[in-house]
């Protein structure tokens, strides 16, 4: 299936900044030096505003971290679980601000966060950028290729070590997020892997980043 692709002007948020270090870094990449976390608020607003402002932060579970470059957003869209997994997708209508993990394929698991206040949403975290912990993603992954630790939902999962324990979990406790410290170049597509609702272009990504998963 053929995608099109746009390019977005988006406005950074004023997030609240601090200093912080780590010891382990991936060659070349500067880790983030936020160490206040995004709070729920963040998270109760439009589920494509939410989306597109989670490009360029930093996702942060244990010792690992890594720069988000990639995701999608879901609503009540024909292709979204608050459509068709109703019954297993609770925390998209009831929550926002909270992990909400899922396995697909007996194989994978896929990290996202719920949104929006007032109605059912969510965002799918498809691709981050290595920043910290990489020794332990490349165990997890079998992989010491930066690449490919994180480009994927399911290789992000494994790299991060996420599973159905997180499942439900508010965000800021086991998966925390540091702001963004400027603003990517974000580009819009339609959505990868699905067979409805393909017209949305709902899937962001840092049109710069060689860590996207395509």
């Amino acid at each position: 299936m053929s995608r099109t692709t746009r390019i977005e002007s988006i406005g950074e948020l004023p997030p609240k900044m601090g200093q912080g270090s780590s010891s382990e870094t991936a060659a070349g990449i500067v880790p983030a030096k936020s160490t206040t976390y995004l709070e729920s608020d963040f998270f109760s607003r439009e589920t494509l505003t939410v989306a597109r402002d989670l490009i360029g932060t930093t996702l942060v579970v244990g010792k690992c971290q890594g720069r988000i470059v990639e995701v999608e957003a879901y609503k009540d869209d024909a292709a979204s679980h608050a459509v068709t997994r109703c019954h297993k997708a609770r925390t998209m209508f009831s929550t926002f601000g909270h992990v909400y993990v899922y396995f697909i394929y007996g194989m994978y698991y896929c990290l996202n966060f719920t949104t929006e206040a007032n109605a059912a949403g969510a965002v799918l975290i498809r691709a981050a950028e290595p920043l910290c912990g990489i020794n332990l993603m490349s165990r997890r992954r079998g992989t010491s290729d930066p690449r490919k630790l994180a480009s994927g939902p399911g290789k992000l999962a494994q790299a991060f070590g996420i599973d159905l324990a997180f499942n439900g979990k508010p965000i800021g406790r086991t998966v925390k997020i540091k702001p963004r410290e400027s603003t990517p170049l974000i580009a819009a597509s339609t959505r990868i892997g699905i067979t409805k609702a393909t017209d949305l272009e709902w899937r962001f990504f840092d049109k710069d980043s060689p860590f996207v998963s395509r």
